[in-house]
């Protein structure tokens, strides 16, 4: 009998990649936000797309070739780097993600399917030996698949509540600081409002007392000349006085204040908070923010790794380098370094970078400057003589 859900309620089955975990202040355990309307928020948007683009670059290098030949093309409906990139993203989104194994009558893996959470309902067997799926496929000449073993699903977990049966959502430590930029974006709207409906104010100087019909009379003449000038000069008399507004200093400070939530956000996905707003800690030099975050996906790394190996049944390494260094001019200085204190060869240096695809397997042998060493010569021997 099912004793729980991706939801944690039994029996039910929430749309995580529509509905992502985290309340919406309204005092309801059951009230989501969809990852729709979080991924509108630019600073959520940035980091699940650095993160899952990351990841998505890591070279995974397992030691069995059928294995190898699915992590490079796990599908036939998309190319690699879009698939995993899916994956992860909803990986962080949800803090799960589903791959359905399309295997033989032998259980040998065909192809991978990205399932979304929405399709998928995780239940505990009855004497808790083990996890089972019931999966809704779009396909309708596929339909449902009901009592899948969990050897067929490769289910990718982040932190759990349930010793690791299933995850929860990233987002859901945002619960206070989202309602705050929700009621702060409110704010800042309503008093940018205020100050455009009231452009300016017009002083009758010499008019004596005016009644409000007479007032709202003059303000609407007035604002038709406005809205009729195109542009040009605003013609008053002796008797007005016009003189327009401008956003207030604590309108701007609060302007400025609807920034802060994306060091939240860092925090939580663990990555500084540099990559979302370009700024981050003054102090820290480039090299302790890229540490920082080579840690980061290795600890997101260590997660996926955990799925495959388990599942896949082999042994299977992450390269990092290739999202942290692209252009492997790090990797490159590194082996010039190892190089210049000795402890590699000239040879093996060359070895390492044309591995790494740093310089050409053609790259010519080197040659010595003969004119040079010439010259050398005789600038040599012209010295001995002179001595």
């Amino acid at each position: 009998m099912p004793v729980f859900s991706i939801s944690g309620r039994p029996g039910n089955s929430v749309d995580t990649s529509e509905a992502i975990e985290y309340l919406t202040g309204r005092n309801s355990s059951n009230e989501y936000i969809s990852a729709n309307k979080a991924l509108k928020n630019s600073d959520i948007y940035s980091a699940i797309y650095q993160l899952s683009g990351d990841l998505a670059s890591v070279h995974y290098l397992a030691n069995k070739r059928p294995i190898q030949g699915l992590i490079n093309n796990p599908s036939q409906t998309s190319n690699t780097h879009a698939f995993w990139q899916a994956v992860f993203a909803q990986l962080l989104l949800s803090g799960e993600s589903f791959i359905y194994r399309w295997r033989n009558i032998n259980g040998t893996d065909l192809r991978w399917e990205y399932v979304r959470p929405s399709q998928v309902s995780t239940f505990l067997l009855e004497d808790g030996s083990g996890l089972y799926y019931n999966i809704t496929f779009d396909e309708p000449d596929v339909g449902i698949k009901q009592y899948v073993p969990q050897s067929d699903v490769l289910h990718f977990r982040l932190l759990s509540k349930n010793g690791g049966m299933t995850g929860i959502s990233p987002l859901s430590a945002l619960n206070s600081e989202l309602q705050i930029k929700k009621a702060s974006n409110r704010l800042t709207l309503d008093a940018l409002r205020k100050a455009i409906i009231s452009p300016g104010i017009l002083k009758i100087t010499h008019g004596g007392l005016l009644n409000a019909k007479d007032k709202a009379s003059r303000s609407k003449k007035f604002m038709s000349q406005v809205d009729n000038s195109d542009g040009g000069p605003v013609v008053l008399d002796d008797l007005e006085e016009y003189t327009p507004l401008e956003i207030k200093s604590n309108i701007a400070q609060l302007l400025s204040q609807t920034d802060w939530t994306s060091k939240q956000i860092a925090k939580i996905y663990g990555i500084p908070d540099s990559y979302l707003n370009g700024q981050g800690d003054q102090q820290s030099s480039l090299d302790q923010i890229k540490g920082m975050y080579a840690n980061t996906l290795n600890r997101y790394t260590q997660s996926i790794l955990g799925e495959l190996n388990t599942k896949t049944n082999a042994d299977i390494e992450a390269d990092i380098r290739p999202a942290i260094d692209p252009v492997g001019d790090s990797y490159a200085t590194n082996v010039a370094a190892l190089t210049k204190d000795g402890i590699l060869a000239n040879n093996q240096a060359v070895w390492l970078l044309q591995e790494r695809e740093y310089l050409p397997e053609s790259l010519p042998e080197a040659t010595k400057n003969l004119n040079s060493l010439k010259g050398g010569d005789k600038d040599d021997k012209e010295n001995t003589d002179q001595g």
